[in-house]
């Protein structure tokens, strides 16, 4: 589930000029037999002209002006629900070389050990080796759905056949689908482990344990996308434990587990819901089936409001007995899916669930969430109180606004370890961080972070969720993590 789109603005000339060595470095012979940590990124320009320095876990002489920070946490946005307005500007096509962001090419022969080379069947339990190492570079391809009406000439065109043959197509889809696996391996172990009584703080650590370990964490060459959501009941999104929260999963308990995982700035974005009480499964199954509706439903030239109206039809059409009372299931229409490019979790389509709106037709090339989210309240979401989800602007690096020196020293914490992808409060601890929530507080008021709060519905209601990543490749639309669980 991401956080709202904020606007994007072109790069400094000097940065750009390093992103494209970057590129022509990533073309090179010798970077394509390179390891995936080797490969160069944005941030990695950024870094090349010093624009930020590395982070120091220790505080200065401003950490007196932290010492208040444990009274209340930094305050919430005016109007994160917004994050999923629609927005009408089209995308532009993609280059076909190679993104600077991209992992090199996996050499086989240089994995060796028990388990390697056997796919998804050579994993441990818990989760523990690289999918690089089960997969030998060779990730498995996603469902494939071929488009329809005007657009089926693309499965047969030898055109499109080669487009995706190009180094910018091999390059996407090698990152997208390793992301994708770790998801699947991840959340298989999740589903499986996942009971009544574990505390929230303890299932996001072990999904999020279970995502550095297979996608081989490196900073932000690869690793955790976004938060790990586990929204509970009425909360539907962007609510995940900070340090000290003693939450107990129950018996009763709609739990939404929304995950990422990147490569290279590639993000997989996809989610379940998790129930224990078979009062639920009509719930579960709108959504599902809806979530269902909006991957059939997308393609190239397929406008986004006529997926919204189509998801809309299918949740609609069931009911949930909850406690005597039958409810019908309603989409959270303030709630939508998103496309994605690299390193931005929206960038800048929404894809509605509820009809009207958005007249934009998505077009070749375009990464997308389709996600959807039924509930039994009203179908609207409102801010919660404290917050745990933040990210920095995609386009304010430097923060040139930012006076406060112990804000400006977590500006780059915050650049070096999470660069433009969300984060939360549990990592800046995890990294060291500590008396940072007057420095991030600073930080959100002079526009550099944004804070999401937990989105929530009516009290006693109860909400799910389902998404799936897709990518609308030359020749077909392939969901990249369709796995046999949903």
């Amino acid at each position: 589930m991401p956080p709202k789109r904020r606007p994007a603005g072109k790069p400094p000339a000097a940065v750009a000029a390093a992103i494209a060595a970057a590129k022509d470095r990533a073309a090179s012979p010798a970077a394509a037999t390179a390891a995936p940590a080797a490969e160069p990124t944005v941030e990695d320009a950024v870094a090349d002209l010093k624009i930020a320095d590395a982070p120091t876990a220790s505080g200065d002489a401003s950490d007196a002006e932290d010492d208040a920070d444990d009274e209340s946490s930094a305050p919430g946005a005016s109007a994160a629900a917004a994050k999923k307005k629609k927005n009408k500007k089209k995308k532009k096509k993609p280059s076909t070389a190679a993104p600077a962001g991209a992992s090199a090419a996996v050499d086989p022969a240089s994995f060796e050990g028990p388990g390697v080379g056997e796919g998804a069947a050579g994993q441990t339990s818990p989760p523990t080796i690289p999918v690089s190492r089960l997969f030998r570079g060779l990730y498995p391809e996603g469902v494939l759905h071929d488009y329809q009406d005007d657009n089926l000439w693309r499965t047969t065109s030898e055109e499109k056949k080669a487009l995706e043959k190009t180094p910018f197509w091999e390059a996407e889809l090698r990152d997208a689908r390793r992301g994708a696996e770790v998801h699947r391996q991840v959340r298989n172990y999740a589903q499986r482990t996942i009971k009544p009584g574990m505390s929230m703080t303890e299932i996001c650590e072990l999904i999020e344990n279970g995502t550095r370990n297979l996608v081989e964490a490196q900073g932000i060459e690869a690793g955790i996308a976004f938060p790990t959501g586990c929204s509970l009941n009425a909360c539907a999104a962007h609510w995940t434990p900070n340090a000290g929260d003693k939450t107990i999963l129950q018996q009763s308990d709609v739990c939404k587990i929304d995950f990422g995982v990147h490569v290279g700035g590639r993000i997989i974005d996809s989610a379940f819901t998790v129930t224990f009480d078979p009062v639920y499964d009509n719930l579960l199954a709108a959504v599902k089936d809806s979530t269902n509706t909006g991957i059939r439903e997308a393609g190239i030239d397929v406008r986004l409001s006529d997926i919204g109206a189509a998801v809309q039809e299918v949740m609609e059409s069931y009911e949930v007995e909850i406690g005597g009372k039958t409810y019908q299931v309603k989409p959270i229409r303030n709630l939508s899916g998103h496309s994605i490019e690299r390193y931005k979790i929206h960038a800048g389509n929404s894809v509605p669930i509820v009809k009207g709106g958005d007249q934009t037709k998505m077009v070749e090339g375009e990464f997308y969430a389709i996600e959807t989210f039924g509930s039994t309240g009203r179908g609207y979401v409102m801010e919660g109180d404290e917050v745990s989800h933040y990210m920095r602007a995609f386009d304010n690096y430097q923060g040139a606004n930012v006076r406060l020196p112990r804000a400006r020293q977590l500006l780059q914490t915050i650049n070096t370890n999470f660069g433009s992808l969300a984060f939360c409060r549990r990592y800046l601890d995890r990294i060291g961080e500590s008396k940072y929530l007057m420095a991030l507080k600073n930080l959100v008021e002079t526009g550099v972070v944004t804070p999401y709060p937990p989105l929530i519905d009516s009290p006693g209601s109860y909400t799910a969720q389902y998404e799936h990543t897709l990518v609308l490749r030359p020749t077909v639309k392939e969901v990249l993590t369709r796995g046999d669980d949903y």
